[in-house]
C-alpha cells in the first residue's frame, strides 16, 4: 500500500522531532542530563558581565559542600562572577539559620567574611548535626574573626526575608535539588549537572559569546585555558 499524504506528513513530523532532540543538549552538561525548569528568564549574569556562574545552594547539602571549592576555583580562574542564591531544603535542620547568619555577615560585616563563613560551614558540615552544633560553630567563627556576635542575629527578620526571597525565586524557576548550577550569558544558559564539566562549559560559553561579539571571532577569544576540572 502506498503511503497517504497524511502518513507522509506524520512521518516527516516524526523525523523533524527526532532531528530537533539534540538541540536540547546545549542546555545541560553533560548533554540531556538537565532538569525541566518553569521559568529561566532570570538566569543572566550581573550587569557588566558577559558570563557568570549562577547557583542555588544549601549550606547543609553534602553535594553543595563538594561543589563549593570547584565553583569558586573556576570563578577565580576565569575571572567571572558567581550569582549565588540560598535554597535551604525544608528537610534540613539548620541550613536556613546558617544562611541567615551568612546574610548578616554579608550586610553588616563584609561580603568577604560572609564568603569565609560559608566556606567554613561547608568544610565543617559533617560535624554540625544540630542547631546547637551550628550555634557553637558560629560563636567560634565570630571569635576567631574578632567579631562581636549579636545576641539575636536577625531581630527584624530582614535577613530571613532575603533567604525567603531566594527560595521563592527557586520555586519560580522550578528548583528541585541542590546544588543547581548554571553557566549563563546574556542570551543562553547551560545547567551543569556534572561538576567535572564546569570548566569545559565555561570555555564553550565564552566561545559562544565571543562569536556573537562584533569584531571578535570565537577563535580569537578561545585561547581558552582548555583545563579540565581537577578530579577529587
Amino acid at each position: 500500500m502506498r503511503p497517504t499524504i497524511m502518513n507522509r506528513i506524520s512521518l516527516a513530523a516524526t523525523l523533524l522531532a527526532a532531528l530537533c532532540l539534540p538541540a536540547a543538549a546545549q542546555f545541560s552538561a553533560p548533554p540531556n542530563s538537565g532538569n525541566a525548569f518553569k521559568d529561566t528568564s532570570m538566569l543572566k549574569p550581573p550587569a557588566g558581565a558577559k558570563v557568570a556562574i549562577y547557583k542555588f545552594e544549601d549550606l547543609e547539602c553534602p553535594a553543595c559542600a563538594h561543589a563549593y571549592p570547584i565553583v569558586h576555583a573556576a570563578a577565580d580562574r576565569y575571572k567571572i562572577p558567581i550569582v549565588r542564591r540560598d535554597f535551604p531544603l525544608k528537610m534540613h535542620i539548620w541550613s536556613r539559620d546558617a544562611a541567615i547568619t551568612a546574610r548578616y555577615l554579608q550586610d553588616k560585616v563584609s561580603p568577604q567574611v560572609a564568603e569565609e563563613f560559608r566556606g567554613a560551614v561547608f568544610a565543617a558540615q559533617t560535624s554540625i548535626a544540630s542547631k546547637e552544633d551550628l550555634s557553637n560553630f558560629t560563636r567560634r567563627f565570630f571569635q576567631s574573626h574578632k567579631l562581636n556576635q549579636p545576641f539575636v542575629i536577625d531581630p527584624s527578620g530582614l535577613f530571613a526575608a532575603e533567604v525567603n526571597a531566594d527560595y521563592t525565586l527557586g520555586e519560580r524557576i522550578g528548583i528541585t535539588q541542590t546544588p543547581t548550577i548554571w553557566v549563563v550569558s546574556q542570551k543562553n544558559w547551560v545547567q551543569v549537572t556534572d561538576i567535572n564539566q564546569l570548566y569545559a562549559t565555561i570555555d564553550n560559553m565564552e566561545s559562544q559569546v565571543a562569536a556573537e561579539t562584533p569584531g571578535k571571532s570565537a577563535a580569537a577569544n578561545s585561547k581558552l585555558r582548555h583545563a579540565s576540572t581537577p578530579q577529587n
